[in-house]
């Protein structure tokens, strides 16, 4: 295999990017039926790029970008110990790329980033259905603590 490389993401890959997120878009729509049918944007990438609270990083393998992520820093409500912790998000691997623990390496990634920053608290969401990137985040030692769970009061049973 060839080698792969975790990198800082630049404005020249602002489309790959945008891609990206419709893939996360469409890999989530089946967790998820309240998200709209379509102009669906989770990120703000283009500021992502340029804010220093912000890390964003692709995989590449072989000159393609074929994974992304972001660690982005927030501040933690006042009852928990850590005053900030660092937030995973776009998480996304091309489907013939899965497998192969990129995401694992996108994760090592952000995680040193986030200590090089200060920050060793880090959290993500993730629809708990969504079986197999619950067991990736599990496998880079991440673990559930709370559970969202909503109701439509206009759905008729």
């Amino acid at each position: 295999m060839e080698e792969l490389k975790i990198r800082k993401a630049r404005p020249d890959d602002l489309e790959a990017m945008l891609e990206f997120e419709q893939g996360i878009v469409a890999a989530e729509r089946p967790f998820d039926d309240t998200l709209k049918a379509t102009g669906v944007h989770y990120y703000d990438l283009a500021s992502y790029l340029i804010r220093e609270d912000v890390q964003v990083v692709l995989a590449e393998l072989g000159g393609q970008v074929v994974g992304s992520g972001y660690a982005r820093i927030e501040l933690a409500e006042p009852y928990f110990k850590h005053a900030k912790y660092a937030y995973l998000g776009f998480m996304y691997v091309l489907p013939e790329y899965r497998g192969m623990g990129i995401v694992q390496k996108i994760i090592e990634t952000l995680k040193d980033w986030s200590l090089s920053q200060g920050i060793t608290e880090v959290r993500l969401e993730v629809y708990a259905n969504n079986l197999k990137a619950v067991k990736a985040y599990e496998k880079a030692g991440f673990e559930s603590r709370m559970l969202e769970m909503r109701l439509d009061l206009l759905k008729k049973e």
